[in-house]
């Protein structure tokens, strides 16, 4: 897929598909089309040192605490594909909330992520992506400034996902400088999802 046009919606940084897989250009974001890098590195300063003032992300499922987390971060995928993302599984309908201030670059449907979000940080360096879900909140649009905590949907199966294993899919990526949604490095989100607890 070509670097200039929007993959099937899934961050990603080399010219590879990423994790939730491709989509089909709709309303809505999805982890198909972008190809990406890991970025798992002890060494490197924490992806929530880079969020916000307090240093800290907010777990994007409403009553989930950082013990029921689980690293997928490296977990094998179809077509040779690494997880890139963590799978936060939470009853259907569940809401999902933002991790840090921001606003969302794009809305976004693909085969592989379903219903998707595309959160950008303030500064631009940094995206979030939630997958799988049932639906957006009430009146939720692209370039909206949103804040950390603010209910963005709902946890669900769309895509890819076991309607037996609703779950929030979700990604952290830092932006290249093009600042395309689809684009970007992925940075593991299970040490700043525990740490920030």
């Amino acid at each position: 897929m070509s670097p200039t046009s929007p993959p099937d919606a899934t961050p990603s940084v080399s010219a590879t598909p990423t994790d939730v897989g491709a989509a089909k250009p709709a309303v809505v974001a999805s982890p198909d089309a972008p190809t990406k890098q890991h970025v798992s590195d002890p060494a490197l300063p924490a992806p929530a040192a880079r969020t916000n003032p307090s240093g800290t992300v907010l777990i994007p499922v409403q009553g989930v605490q950082a013990t029921a987390l689980l690293d997928t971060f490296t977990d094998a995928r179809s077509q040779g594909r690494s997880h890139d993302a963590i799978d936060i599984m939470a009853p259907a309908g569940t809401p999902v909330l933002a991790v840090a201030d921001g606003h969302i670059e794009k809305l976004f449907t693909s085969e592989r992520g379903g219903l998707t979000i595309y959160q950008f940080d303030p500064a631009g360096r940094l995206a979030y992506y939630y997958a799988h879900l049932q639906g957006y909140a009430p009146g939720l649009a692209e370039q909206q400034q949103i804040t950390r905590g603010q209910l963005l949907g709902y946890v669900g199966s769309t895509g890819n996902a076991s309607p037996d294993a609703p779950h929030l899919h979700f990604a952290i990526f830092e932006l290249g400088p093009e600042k395309r949604w689809w684009e970007g490095t992925a940075i593991n989100p299970y040490p700043a999802l525990t740490q920030s607890q």
